[in-house]
C-alpha cells in the first residue's frame, strides 16, 4: 500500500503519539475520521487506501501538544448522545453517567429540574432525552458554555425544553428567576483542589473555572448545598457529583444544611454521586 495513504497516515500518527497518549492508535483513528468526515468504522473498512486530507498533519501536531481529542474534533459522546465540545466547558466523562442513571432512577415522574453549572448540558440533556414529561433550566456562570450547551440543545431536539440561563450561585438571589421548586435537581460543580496533580491535557486545556475548587476542593460544596434545601420541591432530590475521595466531607456539609444524604457508587466502585433531599 502507498505510504501517503491513510494506513500509513495513521500508523505514523500512531507512532508519534505513543508518547504522550495511552490511546495513540485510537486517537489517530479518530482524528483521521473527523478529518474524512467519516465514522471511525468507516476509515477502517473503506477509506485506508485513500488519500491522506491536508487537515490531518495540523490534528495530529494539536494532540501531539496534549489537546484533548475533544476539543479537536469538537464532538464528544455522552450517554450515547452527540455533544458538541469547545475549550469553553469541560469535556463529558462516562463516569458522570452514573448522576444521569442515579437520576432517572430516582426521580422517573420529575417534570421540573435544574442543572448547576450546566456547561456542555450534557447532564440536563441526556436526563432530559429520556424522561419526555420533564423540562428543564441549565445554568452557567459561563455566557460561552451556555452557547454551547444552546447549540447541543437544538442539534437533540431538546430546545423546547430546556431554557439555558447565566446565574451564579455565588451571588445572593441567583435562583430567583429560575421558577422553582424543583423535583431534580442536578449538580456537577467544580470540586478539583487549587494544585491538584492534573494530566497536561486538562490542566492546560480545560476551563479552570469549571475545575478548581479552593485548597481542598470543596468551595463551591460549601456554597451552593446550603442552597438546595430552598430550590427543591417536597419530595424533590439533588444529585451532586463528587471526587472519589470527598465523599465524607460533601456528605458533612449536606446534613449540616438539615439535608438527608445517600451515596451512589461508578462501576469501578468508587463514591461519585451523593443524594440530597
Amino acid at each position: 500500500m502507498p505510504e501517503d495513504t491513510v494506513a500509513a497516515a495513521i500508523r505514523e500518527a500512531a507512532l508519534k503519539l505513543g508518547a504522550s497518549s495511552d490511546t495513540a492508535r485510537l486517537d489517530a483513528e479518530v482524528l483521521m475520521a473527523h478529518a474524512l468526515g467519516a465514522t471511525r468504522s468507516e476509515v477502517l473498512l473503506r477509506h485506508m487506501g485513500a488519500p491522506v486530507p491536508e487537515s490531518y498533519e495540523a490534528m495530529v501536531a494539536r494532540r501531539m501538544a496534549q489537546e484533548p481529542v475533544a476539543y479537536i474534533t469538537g464532538q464528544q459522546e455522552f450517554f450515547g448522545l452527540p455533544f458538541a465540545v469547545s475549550s469553553d466547558v469541560l469535556i463529558p466523562r462516562g463516569d458522570s453517567e452514573v448522576l444521569v442513571e442515579t437520576a432517572i432512577a430516582e426521580r422517573p415522574q420529575a417534570r421540573r429540574i435544574l442543572d448547576c453549572g450546566t456547561g456542555s448540558g450534557a447532564l440536563l440533556l441526556a436526563v432530559l432525552s429520556q424522561l419526555p414529561g420533564a423540562r428543564g433550566v441549565g445554568i452557567d456562570c459561563s455566557s460561552s458554555a451556555l452557547a454551547v450547551a444552546r447549540a447541543n440543545a437544538e442539534a437533540l431536539g431538546l430546545a423546547g425544553r430546556a431554557a439555558l440561563a447565566l446565574a451564579d450561585w455565588h451571588v445572593p438571589g441567583w435562583a430567583e428567576a429560575l421558577g422553582g421548586p424543583f423535583d431534580l435537581i442536578l449538580a456537577n460543580p467544580p470540586y478539583v483542589e487549587d494544585d491538584a496533580p492534573l494530566d497536561l491535557s486538562v490542566r492546560a486545556f480545560e476551563p479552570a473555572g469549571a475545575l478548581f475548587s479552593g485548597p481542598e476542593g470543596l468551595d463551591d460544596y460549601r456554597v451552593l448545598i446550603p442552597q438546595l434545601r430552598d430550590l427543591l420541591a417536597p419530595s424533590g432530590m439533588a444529585l451532586v457529583e463528587i471526587g472519589h475521595a470527598q465523599a465524607d466531607a460533601v456528605s458533612a456539609i449536606g446534613r449540616a444544611a438539615g439535608l438527608s444524604v445517600r451515596l451512589h457508587r461508578d462501576l469501578a466502585d468508587r463514591p461519585r454521586v451523593l443524594g440530597f433531599w
